[in-house]
């Protein structure tokens, strides 16, 4: 396609051409990844999957980016081969230095809010793949009493080859923006193992459940669309949002996060797409009778659930939730001495270890900072909804802890937003830093107000 059809199509839209570039690749993931399907033998699968992994970010980014992939995924393997015992660790902050060095030079968060997009965000995705395989391969040579559920599920005896890596890696383009899954499971599925080895229920079909993530995406799409021009992340800096009374800027704020989350929506939903119309988003069978394939294995995102959440201890649950999978079992268990239960440390290590993934930018940490003091407010309001238990004092908390991962969550997302801390904190002061204090308040208050435990606790105590 020429230029000037190109700039045509994209002022249509409201994008930047290098964004329709990427949205163009991206769209192309579908059919990319459907035609591997009829890719015959292992090999030629493996094969195919990292090619065009390489040419769609080719297309789309330029031939840097794949020297970009290039080099942790290159150094990752390398840690495989030439220190098993400790390649986890070494390619974790290799990935992560190597990516965070990424961030810093290319500033990729001010060319999204300006319109324009690079190979970062693909390579974020990219990092996590090859941590986590890195770290499997590392989990292989632990005793398997040692090891918890997801580690002896997903851990890998043996060095898997270039080839599968690479393929693994580049999947098709699934690197794009998701989802992040695991090398057993990308073997399993290109080998016809496991849950995808042929039975006398057959090979389910994939088209109904892709068919629902498209009429998602172009839903999300067009609401996105409608209100991003109603409410401009710019107004935030604008006199006349100064000028508006309290509870208008609190709602604008809502709005702002509301209106952004589409796009996200619309990113995975195709993303999802992708990886069904693959097989590989098939996740087993349900016991109903007559069986009904299940899809979630490529499943990012509940919208209603991050909507309508009754607590924010359910939004890793349900926003970015591969993501949110990975950071559970590569950082927050991993923290945990054996024996002792997880606390607001791991927490906020895991935020922490988040918020770098995504950037350096002060409105990454402090949206990621906020996360794990609006978790842990939630967690105590739980904790005395669970006290209360059959009563009227149950229902208002459950309300209470509705409204306040309502408030919190959109107040947390500017910070996420607008990125720079001028503007994070003039947005968050413009409504007395409620978010941040409603957090703080109730964890001390979760400190005095400490619920008694259940009878049926006590009793097992007892026993």
């Amino acid at each position: 396609m020429e230029l000037p059809e190109m700039e045509s199509m994209a002022t249509a839209i409201g994008v930047s051409v290098p964004v329709l570039r990427f949205l163009l690749c991206f769209i192309a993931t579908i059919p990319v990844s459907f035609l591997r399907r009829f890719v015959p033998y292992a090999t030629g699968k493996h094969l195919y999957a990292a090619v065009m992994g390489g040419f769609l970010s080719y297309l789309s980014f330029g031939f840097s980016s794949n020297l970009h992939f290039l080099v942790p995924m290159v150094l990752g393997y390398g840690s495989m081969v030439v220190s098993r015992s400790y390649c986890g660790i070494i390619t974790f902050f290799i990935a992560f230095g190597y990516l965070i060095g990424c961030h810093v030079y290319y500033m990729s968060g001010d060319a999204w809010k300006e319109g324009g997009i690079d190979a970062t965000g693909a390579l974020m995705v990219v990092t996590l793949k090859i941590i986590s395989c890195v770290i499997n391969y590392q989990d292989g040579l632990l005793k398997e009493e040692d090891l918890r559920e997801a580690q002896k599920k997903n851990r890998l005896l043996k060095l898997p080859s270039v080839l599968e890596y690479f393929g693994y890696c580049l999947c098709c383009g699934s690197h794009f923006a998701g989802p992040v899954y695991e090398m057993k499971d990308y073997l399993d599925w290109t080998e016809r193992k496991g849950i995808w080895k042929s039975t006398e229920k057959g090979h389910p079909s994939p088209f109904g459940a892709t068919l629902r993530a498209l009429l998602q995406s172009a839903f999300c799409m067009g609401l996105y669309l409608y209100l991003v021009p109603l409410y401009p992340l710019t107004r935030f800096s604008d006199p006349l949002y100064q000028e508006w009374g309290f509870l208008k800027r609190l709602s604008y704020q809502y709005m702002a996060g509301f209106t952004a989350r589409w796009k996200y929506y619309f990113i995975w939903s195709i993303s999802e797409a992708s990886i069904i119309i693959s097989g590989l988003g098939f996740s087993g069978w349900t016991d109903s009778s007559p069986p009904k394939p299940r899809w979630d294995r490529a499943k990012n995102v509940d919208v209603l659930g991050v909507e309508l959440a009754k607590s924010s201890v359910q939004l890793p649950l349900v926003w970015n939730i591969q993501v949110s999978t990975w950071l559970r079992h590569y950082v927050y268990e991993r923290l945990v001495q054996k024996g002792r239960k997880p606390g607001f440390f791991q927490l906020l290590a895991t935020q922490t270890v988040s918020a770098v993934w995504h950037g350096l930018y002060p409105g990454y940490i402090i949206f990621f900072v906020q996360s794990a003091l609006m978790i842990a407010g939630s967690r105590v309001i739980y904790r005395w909804q669970q006290a209360t238990k059959g009563t009227l004092f149950e229902k208002i908390l459950t309300l209470m802890n509705f409204a306040y991962t309502l408030l919190v969550l959109n107040y947390s997302a500017v910070g996420f937003m607008v990125l720079s801390l001028h503007e994070t904190l003039t947005s968050y002061g413009s409504v007395y830093y409620i978010g941040t204090i409603i957090p703080i308040v109730l964890i001390l208050l979760g400190k005095v107000i400490k619920p008694a435990k259940p009878a049926r606790s006590k009793a097992k105590k007892e026993e």
